[in-house]
């Protein structure tokens, strides 16, 4: 089970805060990001002494100011859930990386697969003289380029 993963599966729970200064807010969990930064709604912060609170309506929290986090058991229930529900979104998007798809102009290629006619690829080589190349751009030797 990976921290953020639990994280994620926490929001909207209460959630306890200590940051490395000693300071403590507890409040219920909005949000996180892949950087533990932290989002708390009906925050209640006590000072590291524990003599002073404030009650504020929202709260950052950045996440490397964080020490440790107090998460409700029910939310470890969750986790797998969680985890499962993301497994379907990466397979229904086409894995980790969302798929390279060709989309509607394909990877910017004619027909010949090298390359467009205006970036020096092979363009529609017809196998006539020295008329390779897309525009006489490109590279020289015999497999596009410019005309000598």
């Amino acid at each position: 089970m990976l921290p953020l993963t639990l994280l994620k599966a926490g929001e909207n729970h209460p959630v306890l805060i200590e940051l490395k200064n000693g300071d403590t807010y507890n409040g219920r969990l909005v949000s996180c990001n892949m950087f533990m930064n932290i989002c708390l709604t009906d925050v209640i912060c006590t000072s590291r002494d524990g003599d002073r609170f404030w009650k504020m309506p929202e709260c950052y929290i950045r996440g490397n100011t964080i020490k440790y986090l107090r998460i409700p058991e029910e939310v470890i229930d969750l986790v797998p859930e969680q985890e499962e529900k993301e497994l379907k979104a990466q397979f229904q998007r086409g894995g980790r990386g969302g798929g390279r798809g060709s989309g509607r102009y394909g990877r910017g290629r004619d027909d010949s697969g090298r390359g467009d006619n205006n970036r020096g690829g092979r363009g529609n080589y017809t196998g006539r003289g020295n008329n390779r190349g897309g525009n006489n751009r490109g590279g020289g030797g015999q497999r596009g380029g410019r005309a000598t």
